[in-house]
């Protein structure tokens, strides 16, 4: 088995399972159901088991149809192809599909998910012609009403294997409490608001698209525009998205359809959230130019409606201070971070999360000025409070220790950097997942300071790593690929690779001139880091 694949102990006694109780009915009907809600995952799964069955037990696969999902029509039909299942020789087929089936009917007198479970319900005498193992693919929204719904089949089930993953496809019953007005009383059997896996994302689109169509353009559909955007937004801070660029690009969608609805119908005070959030997602990709007008309308709106002091206020000024400061306007930054802690105290306490992050931001201002014993006492105080009111494992401890680290690096104190910067990475991958851009920080930071380190040979493979995944992630022409581009060509130069250095370096250059401006303290560096590579190589001719 790869012990690659299936890392956590729950996943792999799971899959442990699912295998042998394929092997041991191969040869007669054996209903086997597994559960994950990641689809690229699952598939990783699926042709792990493959591999390892085949060839003694030779392995098929069938998708359910759309419209009409006949779990047994979908088998016939495979079967009527293949000879060797015509012969009835021991064998496994992989069922999925029913992940894409719509949970909402609209104006459908049934979903697409009732119609599944309908023949489901009566397809215990058809599936009795095939003997084989059939392993039915499933997330966890479809296996709550599976067992409700098709009772008869559920009876009948050998097993149900559950696989854990992060990533996911559908809506949390309180994530949907803002909207449940919206929705029809028959929609939902019941609505649970502590159901993680209420309903899958893709019918929430579908819903929208509906009232589009019928050219309703009011409260409710403004209101669906933001949640579903928002949706998108967290589903990206908490590492649940499946595809990070697209479901990017779709929370920028909604939240845009948001902002313009709600400024053709006065929605003031729902128009700044959605300013604030879209703002947060365009300085997430590193579009800052149309981060900022956003945020300053977002700022302007929320002092009108609510006064200067209330807590928006110093959210807002906290997200255009991280915004100036991204951009290099440290004289800028300053002041707004100051006035976001000084309110926030006032308002909420000296024990709040929001303090905690206050402070962590000004540190990060101090650091990047080179005011490190400013910047310690505030990291410190930050990361103490997170801890006491987060918990040890939460993304904010996470992000405080490998803060402090970077500092502590900063300073050549390496043997106190290097465990907060394991432990951040550590963090990070449970919390978020693999495949998160903080994860791509944490492996850069490491590698940054094993390189300081003259450890080479430690830093290149967690360079490349951090450069792949915010490719993927962010895009080639985000300002964070630019600085792993930067650091990869400083390690080459260090080894004196300087033909595969001086490209980096040029691709960085170009990449923040065009995000950034040519006169950013980015930018500014790696001109000097080429400048400077370029000096030695004319010294060596």
């Amino acid at each position: 088995m790869n012990e690659d694949l299936l890392v956590d102990e729950e996943n792999r006694d799971a899959y442990d399972d699912l295998i042998v109780s394929i092997e041991a009915k191969a040869h007669r009907l054996n209903l086997l159901i597994a559960v994950c809600d990641d689809a690229s995952y699952r598939d990783e799964i699926i042709a792990q088991y493959e591999a390892e069955l085949e060839p003694e037990i030779p392995c098929y696969r069938v998708k359910l149809a759309r419209g009409e999902p006949s779990l047994t029509a979908a088998i016939s039909q495979l079967v009527s192809n293949e000879e060797y299942l015509r012969q009835h020789h021991p064998a496994v087929i992989t069922v999925t599909g029913a992940e894409q089936l719509y949970f909402l009917k609209l104006e459908n007198e049934r979903s697409e998910q009732e119609i599944f479970f309908g023949y489901l319900q009566w397809t215990r005498e058809a599936l009795r012609e095939f003997p084989f193992a059939i392993v039915l693919w499933v997330t966890n929204q479809i296996l709550g009403d599976l067992m409700k719904k098709a009772p008869d089949f559920w009876s009948w089930r050998n097993g149900v294997f559950r696989f854990v993953s992060r990533r996911k496809n559908t809506i949390s019953g309180r994530e949907l409490e803002p909207i449940r007005f919206a929705f029809n009383g028959n929609e939902f059997s019941s609505f649970d608001d502590d159901n993680d896996y209420l309903l899958p994302i893709e019918d929430l689109q579908r819903f929208i698209r509906d009232i589009e169509q019928r050219g309703i353009k009011d409260a409710t559909l403004a209101t669906l525009y933001f949640t579903l955007g928002d949706i998108y937004r967290k589903r990206l801070n908490r590492g649940e998205c499946q595809d990070y660029k697209q479901e990017q690009e779709l929370g920028i969608e909604y939240l845009s359809k948001a902002v313009e609805l709600q400024q053709q119908l006065g929605l003031e005070k729902d128009l700044a959230t959605s300013l604030n959030n879209l703002a947060g997602l365009y300085y997430s990709q590193g579009r800052y130019d149309q981060a900022e007008p956003l945020y300053l309308q977002a700022l302007e709106l929320t002092k009108r409606l609510l006064g200067d002091n209330h807590s928006s206020v110093a959210t807002s000024f906290n997200n255009l201070a991280g915004l100036y400061y991204s951009q290099g306007r440290y004289d800028q930054a300053e002041p707004l971070y100051l006035q976001a802690l000084e309110l926030t105290k006032r308002l909420l306490g000296d024990n709040h999360p929001d303090v905690a992050r206050s402070l962590n931001n000004l540190a990060g201002l101090y650091q990047s000025q080179g005011r490190y014993d400013q910047a310690e006492t505030l990291y410190l105080q930050a990361l103490e409070l997170y801890k006491r009111l987060l918990g040890d494992n939460h993304p904010s401890v996470a992000q405080s220790l490998n803060n402090l680290a970077a500092l502590y690096k900063s300073q050549g104190r390496y043997d106190q950097a290097e465990p907060l910067y394991l432990q951040a990475l550590e963090l990070y991958k449970r919390l978020l997942g693999d495949n998160h851009p903080d994860v791509a920080t944490s492996l850069n930071n490491l590698a940054a300071l094993y390189k300081s380190q003259g450890h080479y040979d430690q830093a290149e493979p967690l360079y490349l790593q951090a450069l792949e995944l915010r490719k993927r992630l962010l895009g080639d022409n985000h300002p964070s690929v630019a600085t792993s581009l930067n650091n990869l060509a400083g390690l080459y130069k260090s080894q004196g690779r300087y033909d595969q250095a001086e490209p980096l370096y040029l691709q960085a250059l170009d990449i923040l001139e065009q995000q950034l401006g040519v006169d950013h303290p980015n930018t500014v560096t790696v001109r000097k880091n080429l400048a400077i590579l370029r000096d030695s190589l004319n010294s060596q001719q």
